[in-house]
C-alpha cells in the first residue's frame, strides 16, 4: 500500500523520531523502514520526500538521508496594515470597482469534511475520471521527441486540429489556440473584448466562475433570465438595446446550473440579435463530452454555424477527465483572434508542452471513447438515481428540468425557504451542498441549491446524501 494515508502515518512516525539524530546524523536505509514498518520502498520514498519537502531531512544520493539542520528562526511578523489603504485606493478612480471574490469558486473546489458526501463538487470523481489512461497517456508524452521543448505559442498543430474538428462548420486548425484549461480561456475571452467599467450579459443563473472573472476585470454582469430551452432571445435584445453591451456569455448546451439546451429555434436568433448589436457572444461549450446515454444527437456548436465571427468558442478536455488535466481551447475568427493570442501570450506564454502531447496521446488512444460511453452510462444511472430519491424523500423540492448531459440538478426550495439556513442544516447532516445565491447576477426569484451527482463514488453515496437532505429539510422548514 501506498496511499495517501499511509504515507501520511509513516511521515508523521518518522517525525515524532527525529530527536533521536542530532543535526547532520544519518537515519536508517530505505530498506531499514520497508522491513520495520512493513510498508512498500514507494511508501517509503514518498513519505521521506514530504520530510524533505518540509525541511526536516535533506537526502544526498548515494549517501542517505540526514538530519537537516535546525530553521532560522522566524522574522518577527511586520504591519501590513497600510494595505488596506492602497488596496481600496484605486476603487475610487474605477467606474465599476474590481471585486475579486473567489467564494463562488471555492464553494465547488473545497473539499468537504471526512464524511461528508459531496453534492457540491464540479468534477468527476475519481472513480469516474480516466486514471489509468491518463497516466499511460503521460508516460507515452514523455517519451516524444522534443517533449520537454518550448511549445509553439498557439498550442502543438496537431492538438489544434483535433479540437477545430470537434467544434465543426468552418472552423480551423489556425483559428484555434490551446489554453490552459476552460477558466483561463474564459478570462482570457473577457479581457480580450470589454473594456473596464463595461456591461457584460450573462445568463441568469450562471456559472459563479465566470461573475468572479467579470466583476475582477472590473466589468458588469447584466443578468438575462434562461428556461429550459436556453436564454430568452426577446429579453436578450431588449439587455443589448438597454446596456449597449458588445458581449453575451452563454453555455447553450446543458448550461450551468439549470441543464439547459438553447432550442434550436433560439440559436439563429441569438446569433442575429448579437449580430446586429455589433456584440460577440462568448460560447463557453465546457461539458459537451459528459453527455448522458440517453442524450441522443447533440446541437452542434454555435460557433460552427457562425461565418461572421460572432462567437468565440471556449472548450475543455477538463471536465470528462481531471480538474488537474488542463487543457482547453479558444477559437475565433476575424481580427478578434489576434487580440485573444496576444492576451493568451502576455499571461501565459503558453501550456506546458508535456500536458498538450499528453492530451493528444489521451484523446488518440482507444481508451478515450471507451472511457465517454463508460463515463455516459454512469452519469444516466447516477442522474436518475438522484432524481429518484429526490421525487421519494424530498417531494417539497422542485427540479424543474431533468437534464440529458453535465454532472448536477438544479434544485428550487420551497417559497420562504432560508437557502442559507438549508445548505448550513445539510452540512451538519453530513451533505455538502452548493448555495444557488452565487449563480445569480443580482437578486434570485427564489432559494436554489445545486446537487451534483458526479463528485460521488457511485449511486449509493447519492441515496444517502438525500436521506440525509431530509433532516436538513425537516430542520430549514420547521423553522418558518
Amino acid at each position: 500500500m501506498h496511499d495517501s494515508s499511509s504515507v501520511g502515518e509513516l511521515a508523521k512516525r518518522l517525525r515524532s523520531e527525529l530527536d533521536r539524530y542530532s543535526p547532520g546524523g544519518k537515519l536508517p536505509s530505505s530498506r531499514a523502514i520497508v522491513e520495520r514498518f512493513r510498508v512498500s520502498p514507494v511508501t517509503v520514498s514518498r513519505a521521506l520526500a514530504q520530510l524533505a519537502a518540509e525541511g526536516l531531512v535533506v537526502t544526498r544520493p548515494g549517501a542517505g538521508v540526514f538530519r537537516a539542520e535546525p530553521a532560522a528562526p522566524a522574522a518577527p511578523a511586520g504591519d501590513t496594515s497600510w494595505q488596506e489603504v492602497t488596496l481600496s485606493a484605486d476603487a475610487a478612480a474605477e467606474l465599476v470597482p474590481r471585486s475579486v471574490d473567489a467564494s463562488g469558486v471555492l464553494a465547488t473546489l473545497a473539499a468537504p469534511p471526512p464524511g461528508v458526501i459531496e453534492f457540491n463538487g464540479g468534477y468527476l470523481d475519481p472513480a469516474l475520471q480516466p486514471g489509468q489512461a491518463m497516466a499511460a497517456a503521460l508516460a507515452r508524452a514523455g517519451r516524444r521527441p522534443g517533449a520537454w521543448g518550448r511549445p509553439p505559442v498557439d498550442g502543438l498543430p496537431e492538438l489544434r486540429e483535433w479540437f477545430a474538428r470537434g467544434i465543426g462548420g468552418a472552423v480551423t486548425a489556425a483559428e484555434v489556440l490551446i489554453t490552459a484549461g476552460g477558466q483561463s480561456a474564459l478570462t482570457t475571452a473577457l479581457r480580450a473584448l470589454a473594456p473596464p467599467g463595461a456591461p457584460v450579459l450573462v445568463e441568469s443563473p450562471t456559472y459563479p466562475g465566470m461573475l468572479a472573472i467579470a466583476r475582477a476585470a472590473g466589468l458588469r454582469p447584466v443578468p438575462v433570465p434562461v428556461d429550459t430551452d436556453g436564454v430568452r432571445p426577446r429579453l436578450l435584445e431588449a439587455a443589448f438595446r438597454a446596456t449597449g453591451a458588445r458581449v453575451f456569455v452563454c453555455q447553450p448546451l446543458f448550461q450551468n446550473p439549470t441543464g439547459a439546451v438553447l432550442s434550436a429555434e433560439r440559436r439563429p436568433e441569438v446569433l442575429r440579435i448579437a449580430r446586429e448589436a455589433g456584440a460577440f457572444v462568448i460560447e463557453d461549450d465546457f461539458v459537451r463530452r459528459l453527455v448522458h446515454e440517453d442524450a441522443g444527437p447533440l446541437p452542434r456548436p454555435l460557433s460552427s454555424d457562425d461565418p461572421d465571427g460572432v462567437v468565440v468558442h471556449v472548450c475543455s478536455l477538463t471536465k470528462a477527465t481531471s480538474p488537474s488535466f488542463r487543457v482547453s481551447a479558444l477559437a475565433a475568427r476575424g481580427p478578434v483572434l489576434e487580440r485573444l493570442r496576444a492576451i493568451q501570450v502576455v499571461d501565459h506564454f503558453f501550456v506546458p508542452r508535456p500536458l498538450q502531447e499528453a492530451a493528444l496521446e489521451l484523446v488518440g488512444s482507444p481508451a478515450w471513447p471507451r472511457h465517454l460511453r463508460a463515463v455516459a452510462g454512469e452519469l444516466k444511472e447516477r442522474r436518475d438515481a438522484m432524481s429518484a430519491a429526490l421525487r421519494l424523500r424530498l417531494p417539497e423540492l422542485t427540479v424543474e428540468h431533468i437534464p440529458a448531459g453535465g454532472y448536477n440538478l438544479w434544485v428550487r426550495l420551497p417559497d420562504g425557504a432560508d437557502e442559507a439556513a438549508f445548505a448550513s442544516a445539510a452540512l451538519r447532516a453530513g451533505v455538502a451542498v452548493a448555495p444557488g445565491r452565487p449563480y445569480f447576477a443580482a437578486e434570485p426569484p427564489a432559494g436554489h441549491v445545486r446537487l451534483s451527482f458526479a463528485a460521488v463514488p457511485g449511486v449509493r453515496e447519492i441515496t444517502e446524501g438525500v436521506r440525509r437532505l431530509r433532516a436538513a429539510c425537516d430542520e430549514v422548514l420547521n423553522l418558518r
